[in-house]
């Protein structure tokens, strides 16, 4: 009896994406999704199992004056966005069979149906850390869940949401 030795990744560890992907895939949620750029919304990490991004704080996203408080649309946009390209990462993983060109094209009717964002403590800061991964990724819906952090790491926002993929 002879062992196989199996170099597929487990379910546990999900294949890491290809460059041209990645680079695709920002293009997309930082240039062409052009709310993102008046945002300054831009992705720091980018894997199947999740992504992240970074809001640098700026005169124009201040919701109190007072405090120099973040608006909470920045925030519930900003986690809105993240969830979309959380599910728009779980499409890319579900489908590496296919090039990377061709997943690409695969976001054309993504959409939100339902987002809900708990607001935990005052956005102030210099900058802000966004995270988002898919609960569940059916035929249809998908499902998130977001974090707003701040610049020390703690949570100042929660948010779920549902998307329409197909």
């Amino acid at each position: 009896m002879s062992k196989t030795n199996h170099t597929t990744p487990s379910a546990a560890e999900p294949r890491a994406f290809e460059p041209e992907f990645i680079t695709g895939l920002k293009a997309i949620f930082e240039e062409k999704i052009v709310f993102n750029q008046v945002l300054g919304l831009k992705v720091t990490s980018l894997r199947p199992d999740g992504v992240t991004g970074r809001i640098d704080m700026k005169p124009e996203l201040v919701g109190h004056y007072a405090y120099n408080r973040i608006h909470g649309g920045v925030i519930s946009a900003g986690l809105d966005a993240m969830g979309g390209l959380a599910v728009m990462a779980a499409i890319g993983a579900k489908h590496m069979d296919e090039p990377p060109e061709q997943r690409l094209h695969r976001f054309g009717k993504l959409g939100t149906i339902d987002l809900r964002i708990d607001y935990l403590r005052p956005g102030i800061g210099s900058h802000f850390e966004l995270r988002a991964n898919v609960l569940r990724l059916g035929s249809r819906v998908a499902s998130t869940r977001m974090e707003f952090l701040g610049p020390d790491g703690e949570i100042m926002s929660a948010g779920a949401a549902a998307y329409i993929v197909s």
